[in-house]
Order: C-alpha cells, then structure tokens, then sequence
C-alpha cells in the first residue's frame, strides 16, 4: 500500500465541491448528490463563502446531513489547507480561476489532494504548472485542469482516434483536426467573465501574449517548441469536408492541451504531430457568406475585449453577468457534434465522432467534470499517473472515455460512413 493511499483512507471526505453556489457548482451539485452521495456510494461536501446560500443549495437538492457544508474565503489559505487536507478530491468551480482559483490549487498540491476544474485559461493554467508541478509530484497530487467542455471533447477525442489508428494502421496519425459540425448551447456569466479576464491579462501583459500565439505554451518545460502548426484564423475552405470553416473560440486552449497531453504521454503522435479545430459552416457561396460574417464577429468580440471601455460596455449591457447562464430547456436541448479526422502521409485516413447530449457549457460540462473528479477517485491508481500536473487524456485517458459513455452522455466512435 503507498503511502498516499493509507493517507487517503482517513480522510472526512471523498469529493468537495467547491463552489456549490455558482452556475455550474449548483448543476454539479443537482448531478452529483443523487447519484453519488445520496447512495452512500461518495462522501460528498459543498464548499463556498456564503452560508445562506449553500444552505439554499442543500435544498434545493434535497440533501440531508450527510452532505457537509464548507464555509470559507477562496483567499483563506489556512481554511482552504485545512479543506485539501480533509478531502480526497476537490472540484472547483470558482472562476476567473486566475483571480480565486490559485490558492487552492497551491493548497492541493501541498496536501497531495487530487484537483480538477472547468477552466479555460491558459495563462492561469501555465503559471499553476510553473509554481507548483515540484509540489504535487512530490505530494502525490494529480491536478487536472481543463474538464469540461474545455478541453475534454478535444483531449478525449484525439487519444480515442489515435488508439484506433494504431489497432488499424499500426502507428499514429501525425495530423488530426477537429471540426465542429454541430453546436447549441448558451453562455453563462462565469465563463463571460473568464474570457474578458484573459482580455484583460493580455492587454496589459505582453508575455500572456507570447503563451496564448504558442500552441506548445503548455508542454512541459523544456518542451514548449514544435513544428509549425496549422491554425484557422478567419474563413477558409475545407477540402475533406467540402464545407467552408471558421475560427473556433476553444481552440486557443483546446490545442494546447492536446499538445501538453502528447508531450506527457511521451509523444506517442509523434514529436511533429499537427493538430487544428474550427467550427463547420456551410458549402459554396452561403457557406462562404456564413463563415467570414462568423469570423468576423468573433473577431470584433475580442477585440472589444481587449479595450476596458468597450469591455465595460460588453460586460455591463448584452453579455451574461455572473450566476446567470442557460434555462433548464436550453441546457437539455442543447447538444454537440465534434468530428476528428487524422491522416498520415501513405495515405490513410480515419474519421472519429464525440456527441453530447446536453449543451456543451454546463448540461454536458457538470456531467464531464463531476464524473471526472469521480473516476479520480474511483478508476485511477492511487500510484499511476504519479502526483503533478495531467491533462484529461494522460492522466485519466482510456477510463475517464469509458465513464463518460456510460455515465454522462457522451459518445466516442468511429462512424462507417461519411459523416457529413
């Protein structure tokens, strides 16, 4: 027996949820508890700073006292120590992550508690890895950032095709892109407030700049070069597809995880392995019309993005404020389609498919970082990976495809016929 599984064993709880009360902690916390918590099956706890309203959370779901309840300040590092060191696993869904996200994962990392969150923050992602990937490995901790949307259908999605590329072809694929052929979904105020905090970061932060241009920018250190890679920055023509495409807005951190998780799995893609995504729009002369008009939508987004005043403006009139996001119907309507296709030079080609059936944001992204932070529990040995900084695909991989399937709605396959 390790030493981190005997330590594991006397712990208060399996899984804190810290931050029940944001958007997506009270999704979480509706999905977790009577599944896991309420069969006895998980010791659960909601963590956050307002009594009153956890107190709400605990209704609204029905709990009883067997789920705990946290109060605490996300600055409180005597409290949030005190938190990691009581706790197996904590989900966290307290973003901007880089404005309260990092004493938590400096409290995990030192109490060797595994860690997992939703966010899509590259920048906050590379500065966690740089202060604390010693601590963790010597600690045990597994912290795995970027369980949700972004970045699992990604990470997730290229190791299932690259798996199934080796059983076909007996190698890797060294190019795979990512399209998005089906998408609907809302935005919360959570994740609007990320995206404008990124803004803000690389206005004001040359250096935030350089690691958001590279996709290697999360590798591990010493490995943050590669080959050149292709990217779609406005409207362009896919020829295996035969459709026009557009930039697409988690590709930014999207393909530096999937580059982090070659690089940790000892480049099995190989060390000169391309990797794209873009959303799908439509053929000839509409589908030309719909992919610039989208390119240059999200184009004047950032770029309003980038200046306080016109942030100010976005924040405080049409976008989502925080605690805001998707009714009910438009989460359980929602949906997404993402299709893979990787090719090698000899001329093999391989198409994948990943669906979920929510709305990728919150319906489908509580149900991936819930079932993540459980198959961190459940399905991972305690010794394998060893404790420091994972992505979706090196540190759950094979099992975290395998409970999602069958827990959370989502599929992996590779379709017999053209998908599109």
């Amino acid at each position: 027996m390790t030493k981190k599984q005997t330590t594991s064993r006397q712990k208060m709880t399996d899984i804190v949820l810290w931050g029940a009360t944001s958007f997506v902690g009270r999704l979480l916390t509706e999905y977790l508890w009577p599944r896991y918590g309420a069969t006895d099956e998980i010791r659960m706890a909601i963590g956050g700073r307002s009594r009153s309203r956890l107190e709400e959370v605990h209704r609204m779901v029905n709990a009883d006292g067997r789920l705990g309840v946290l109060v605490g300040d996300a600055s409180d590092e005597d409290f949030l120590g005190t938190m990691a060191r009581n706790a197996r696993v904590v989900i966290s869904t307290v973003g901007p992550y880089a404005r309260y996200g990092s004493p938590l994962v400096a409290a995990c990392a030192a109490a060797g508690t595994d860690y997992c969150d939703l966010t899509g923050e590259p920048q906050w992602i590379r500065r966690m890895i740089d202060a604390h990937q010693k601590t963790a490995a010597t600690s045990g901790a597994r912290i795995i950032h970027t369980c949700g949307f972004d970045s699992i259908p990604s990470d997730l999605g290229v190791l299932f095709l690259q798996e199934e590329a080796q059983k076909r072809f007996g190698h890797a694929l060294p190019q795979v892109k990512l399209r998005v052929a089906a998408i609907r979904g809302g935005l919360s105020g959570g994740t609007v407030a990320s995206i404008l905090n990124v803004a803000e970061e690389m206005r004001r932060d040359p250096e935030v700049v350089k690691w958001a241009k590279n996709p290697f920018s999360l590798a591990p250190e010493g490995m943050r070069r590669g080959v050149r890679q292709p990217n779609v920055s406005g409207p362009a023509y896919d020829r295996d597809l035969n459709r026009w495409v557009s930039p697409f807005i988690m590709a930014a951190v999207n393909t530096k995880v999937v580059h982090r998780s070659n690089a940790l799995l000892g480049y099995p893609w190989g060390k000169s392995f391309q990797y794209d995504e873009a959303m799908v729009m439509g053929k000839g002369i509409k589908g030309a019309f719909q992919a610039t008009a989208f390119s240059v939508g999200l184009g004047a987004f950032f770029m309003g993005a980038l200046f306080a005043p016109t942030r100010f403006m976005m924040a405080k009139t049409f976008l989502p404020k925080p605690g805001e996001g998707p009714s009910r119907e438009e989460r359980e309507t929602g949906f997404f389609k993402l299709h893979l296709i990787g090719k090698d030079q000899e001329g093999n080609q391989l198409s994948a498919m990943v669906t979920g059936d929510r709305d990728p944001g919150y319906g489908s992204t509580s149900k991936m970082l819930g079932e993540s932070a459980v198959c961190l529990l459940k399905d991972i040995d305690d010794s394998s990976p060893a404790g420091g900084f994972w992505t979706p695909a090196s540190g759950m991989g094979r099992a975290l495809i395998n409970r999602l399937s069958v827990h959370a709605g989502l599929t992996f396959e590779i379709p017999e016929e053209r998908i599109l």
